[in-house]
């Protein structure tokens, strides 16, 4: 079935190795503008892009680790860009609580589900807020009036459909995945991501068709419908469907797992996981109600952040579902790695698990180190490790020294000045135009390594640049206009970093006096009128120097 909204001219073409090249050229205006334009729509501004971005919602058996860190980051700091330069935007995050694990782990603790989530969720929140993730929307799919009446929705519409099937399985399944394996999938019998041997299983379940649909999975995945970040995770799924398609579980019988979505018409069983939490994506948007806010998905740039682990599920079972209900397919998934912890996989029983509150709490509880370590040592896709050597190291030498000191002179010398800026001619360094396109364009590809990297490249030239001319050994106008000048390139060094370091970024507008640092934070500021050298003409003089980065003890 062919959906109106939907685009078949999209850029990637599946990444297969005769469309690298149009990807490569095509992915370069990926995120200017929306590619479901609604000129019509209530409020649409032509000028302005819609973007929907959401990431995978989080299992709240226990509390946030690193991994959730290093995914909320990667799509806050896109979100933030997507907004900076004058999109609209819709971010949405959030939890899922149903399953074998928060049932067994409620029993373990002598509570009921409920009251797990309940006490485990709010765990969530607020680590994402001292992260200063800027979300608008945060789902929980134990919510009945919110979530349930989509979910139950699509069920019917899968099954009217044709798609689903009840039928006795026997299978291998892993309690870590939540899914059943097949015996090609293992490693030394073994499930590769958890390590450990699957259950065999024998019971009756819905089946979701997913094997009928391997014919137009192929299609979307490989003429760019559905693009996949970057080109090798797009690889990797197309792999999967070259060996073939297997019907996917989509209930257990209650008395299995009783922790659940009901399935609508059979009492004995309750929707599995892949059911009930993919499809947050479009209940957070009231899909299927009488309050849908179905812009967001028809006329919008749909966009998934998710981890590698998860990719096939949203790659494959994701865009077959939304077939059978009459829904678009998303536009793309933007796939990260996982994090290690000084070389190793994190685990108890080594005790290398990093916690991001002690993160925070070395930080004395400012963010940006953390948001800044993930975003310049790990580039998207890949796998990272994080070291509490190196994240010192890079706080000492980048942000304190590099950015911190030359804020902390360039300001503290023009207020000996009477801090007074005459901003004249670009510095002769570098052609500031040119840091801000490669910037852009790093940015508009989801290079978000590269972008970080140029911004502190300009950070570098800079202080290269004062290191060499000794402004401090000038006199009166010729004085001040140069130090203005690096104050001026140091206000673009600001809104660069505002997706990365968003409190930091204000601090560094602030300490310059900028007549707009006060509304940078606002999810409606964006930076197309101040992007240009001696844009803020209302800019007149720099503010007081403070620390920026203070050493740590």
């Amino acid at each position: 079935m062919k959906n109106e909204y939907q685009n078949t001219k999209k850029p990637g073409a599946g990444f297969l190795p005769a469309a690298r090249k149009a990807f490569q050229d095509s992915r370069k205006n990926l995120l200017i503008r929306g590619k479901h334009a609604a000129p019509f729509v209530i409020g649409y501004n032509p000028s302005m892009s819609r973007h929907y971005v959401t990431t995978a919602i989080d299992y709240p058996n226990a509390a946030p680790h690193m991994g959730h860190v290093l995914e909320k980051v990667l799509a806050d700091v896109c979100v933030r860009w997507m907004r900076l330069r004058g999109d609209e935007v819709r971010f949405q995050i959030g939890t899922d609580e149903h399953g074998i694990k928060i049932q067994q782990t409620a029993d373990k603790e002598k509570l009921t589900p409920q009251k797990l989530v309940d006490r485990n969720v709010p765990l969530f929140e607020e680590l994402y807020t001292k992260l200063n993730i800027s979300a608008d929307v945060f789902i929980r799919t134990t919510d009945q009036k919110k979530h349930w009446p989509t979910v139950q929705a699509l069920w019917k519409k899968l099954q009217d459909a044709g798609a689903l099937e009840k039928r006795s399985y026997t299978g291998l399944y892993c309690s870590g995945c939540e899914r059943f394996l097949t015996k090609k999938e293992l490693v030394d019998g073994k499930c590769a991501i958890h390590l450990i041997a699957p259950t065999e299983v024998k019971e009756e379940n819905w089946f979701f068709k997913l094997k009928e649909q391997e014919k137009l999975l192929k299609k979307i995945l490989s003429d760019g419908t559905y693009s996949i970040i970057p080109p090798e995770r797009a690889n990797e799924t197309l792999s999967l469907l070259e060996s073939g398609l297997e019907d996917v579980s989509f209930s257990r019988p209650k008395s299995s797992l009783s922790w659940g979505i009901p399935v609508p018409g059979d009492d004995e069983q309750v929707m599995y996981v892949w059911c009930d939490a993919l499809t947050n994506y479009i209940s957070g948007l009231g899909y299927f109600t009488d309050h849908e806010e179905a812009q967001w998905w028809k006329d919008a740039t749909v966009t998934h952040v998710i981890g590698k682990d998860i990719a096939r599920f949203h790659a494959l079972i994701w865009p077959a579902m939304l077939k059978h209900a009459g829904v678009r397919t998303p536009d793309q998934l933007l796939i990260h790695g996982f994090l290690t912890s000084e070389g190793q996989k994190m685990s108890k029983s080594l005790g290398n698990v990093v916690k991001p509150e002690e993160v925070l709490e070395h930080f004395k509880g400012n963010a940006d180190p953390l948001r800044f370590y993930l975003s310049s040592e790990i580039p998207v896709g890949n796998d990272g490790d994080f070291s509490w050597e190196r994240i010192e190291g890079l706080y000492d030498a980048k942000l304190r020294n590099q950015l911190g000191n030359l804020l902390n002179r360039v300001i503290t010398l023009l207020v000996k000045e009477g801090g007074l800026i005459d901003i004249a001619n670009d510095l002769d360094i570098t052609d500031q135009t040119k840091i801000v396109d490669r910037y852009t364009a790093s940015m508009n590809q989801f290079d978000l390594h590269g972008g970080i990297g140029t911004v502190f490249e300009y950070v570098t030239m800079l202080n290269m640049h004062i290191d060499k001319q000794k402004p401090w050994t000038l006199k009166g106008k010729e004085k001040i206009v140069m130090l203005s000048g690096y104050a001026e390139a140091l206000r673009t060094v600001a809104w660069m970093l505002l997706p990365f370091i968003p409190d930091t970024a204000q601090r560094i507008s602030q300490q310059l006096g900028v007549s707009y640092a006060d509304d940078m934070l606002k999810k409606d500021f964006t930076i197309e009128k101040w992007k240009g050298w001696g844009a803020d003409k209302a800019w007149k003089k720099v503010g007081e120097p403070e620390i920026l980065f203070a050493p740590l003890v």
